[in-house]
């Protein structure tokens, strides 16, 4: 599902979803259409699992066709696009960082909204394993009320990353960055093109 800007910037940004949605998720629409509004093409991609299955969580043992499902998605946007990163919410971020890490210099960032460090009430079960490895530029979105990352445990992990970071917190939202976030994907699309055009 690829959303054409009017006046193209030259970048490019692949948008995928967590475990439990698809790219039919109102997060990701809205956020298509404010990036393609600022000069993106965007691709809302349906990870292999949720073309495999309309609903139900994804498989541990099926991760990488996920990861390269999202690397296959990237190839085709560089038909559209000089500039290209990558994203997702929660699942789809995560697996996202993943394929970054996999092939460094893959993409140009990342934008990973509501990263799931740890299920909720397990903190030692960390997902972070490939952050060292991770040498791509990223942006974390986060809710202060996220079950899946403190603030404090989202911080001491994105420290582990050597590349270029941030992290944009979005008040009295949870995971999924809804509840008391008015414009939330305003404020997530002006901040990422400043991290990924710095001034």
């Amino acid at each position: 599902m690829l959303h054409t800007p009017s006046k193209p910037s030259g970048l490019g940004l692949v948008l995928t979803h967590g475990a439990g949605a698809n790219a039919q998720a109102p997060l990701l629409v809205h956020l298509a259409t404010i990036f393609a509004d600022a000069g993106w093409f965007v691709l809302r991609y349906n990870l292999p699992f949720r073309q495999r299955k309309p609903f139900g969580p994804p498989s541990p043992a099926t991760a990488a066709e996920d990861r390269a499902g999202l690397h296959t998605a990237v190839e085709q946007l560089r038909q559209n696009a000089a500039r290209i990163c990558l994203g997702g919410h929660s699942y789809g971020g995560r697996q996202a960082s993943m394929l970054a890490a996999e092939i460094p210099g893959l993409v140009e960032a990342l934008l990973l909204l509501s990263y799931p460090l740890h299920p909720p009430k397990k903190p030692t079960q960390l997902r972070t394993a490939h952050f060292p490895q991770l040498h791509t530029p990223a942006l974390f979105v986060s809710g202060a009320k996220d079950e899946f990352a403190t603030l404090e445990e989202l911080a001491d992990a994105v420290a582990l990353i050597s590349a270029r970071t941030a992290i944009q917190i979005i008040e009295s939202a949870g995971h999924d960055l809804k509840k008391g976030a008015s414009g939330v994907t305003e404020r997530v699309v002006q901040e990422f093109t400043r991290f990924v055009t710095p001034s």
